[in-house]
């Protein structure tokens, strides 16, 4: 399993210690920096999974700190602060950071904010990365076409398409129910200006004897008259 990497950021360095030597204890790798320039240096030269990181710090606060993480970051900042006023938490979730922890603090509160912000932190990437490669798969109703082999199927059959009427099938399978006109079909396919678009009308019909059980009843690729295509979003 990978160790996670925790960056404790805050001035005093006794309570840095004590937050690393029990971190440690629980198998996290930890480092270390007295105020957010530091902090950002850290964040540089390594893989940080979650930042604990103080408020009040000289040189650059925790909240300008944050501010600059975030504009590259996205894994969470928990906050540590003496202040305990509802507005100064709101102040500090606005500016960035996923949570909020109020000194004192046992050890074990923290560690908890710690491995709950975790667990959210790695839901949510996981999540991300199963978006991603979805992203590549562009199925709409028996019509699926994949991006990483470069493939159209429909039904579950193969079909030999042209690369170009796989271009204008991969603008129209991203983009289901939108209406594209010969003219933006045809600057999106060989990036230029459109002066003729009699040839996009043939690779439509091309791409309909292919794909369509009944070319003249198409059931994905349609003509809206006088505007131009699209594929037909399928319930």
């Amino acid at each position: 399993m990978e160790m996670n990497h925790v960056l404790i950021v805050e001035d005093d360095k006794e309570i840095r210690e004590g937050i690393e030597i029990y971190l440690k204890s629980q198998g996290y790798e930890v480092f270390q920096a007295a105020d957010g320039i530091e902090g950002l240096d850290v964040i540089r030269k390594e893989e940080i999974h979650l930042a604990i990181v103080d408020v009040m710090m000289p040189r650059m606060d925790g909240i300008q700190m944050t501010m600059k993480l975030r504009e590259s970051y996205d894994f969470p900042v928990i906050f540590l602060s003496a202040k305990s006023e509802e507005v100064d938490k709101i102040l500090g979730l606005n500016m960035g950071a996923d949570d909020y922890v109020t000194k004192p603090f046992t050890p074990m509160e923290l560690l908890a904010r710690v491995n709950s912000q975790l667990r959210r932190y790695r839901r949510f990437m996981e999540k991300l990365d199963q978006n991603t490669k979805e992203e590549h798969i562009h199925i709409v109703g028996g019509l699926e076409l994949n991006e990483d082999r470069v493939e159209v199927t429909v039904d579950g059959e193969l079909v030999k398409v042209t690369p170009t009427e796989y271009k204008i099938l991969l603008l129209m399978m991203t983009h289901p129910g939108q209406v594209f006109s010969a003219e933006e079909i045809y600057e999106w396919v060989w990036h230029e200006r459109a002066v003729n678009t009699d040839t996009i009308m043939v690779h439509v019909r091309n791409i309909r004897e292919k794909i369509e059980i009944n070319p003249r009843e198409p059931k994905y690729l349609k003509v809206v008259w006088g505007v131009g295509y699209k594929i037909e979003k399928q319930a």
